[in-house]
């Protein structure tokens, strides 16, 4: 069952809460503070796919590369943060 993310716009603290995906566009549920005034967030899912197996039975995950370091962004345009 799918988990969904949900902020109170009155106290602005954030929960999930597990949902069939029937319910994926059901009316946001209260806070744990009571608050009715919440509404879902939008959430990021990353899936890795298996590119090989070993001999001992576990997949290997592949991911993707690393950007490279430097430029753009920071305080220094990314230099010193390398």
């Amino acid at each position: 069952m799918p988990r969904y993310e949900y902020r109170c716009k009155s106290c602005g603290a954030t929960f999930e809460m597990r949902r069939p995906m029937s319910q994926a566009n059901a009316a946001a549920p209260p806070c744990p503070k009571g608050h009715d005034d919440t509404v879902k967030l939008l959430s990021t899912v990353s899936v890795g796919i298996s590119s090989s197996s070993s001999a001992s039975g576990s997949a290997a995950v592949s991911s993707a590369p690393a950007p490279a370091s430097g430029g753009g962004g920071g305080c220094c345009g990314g230099g010193c943060c390398s």
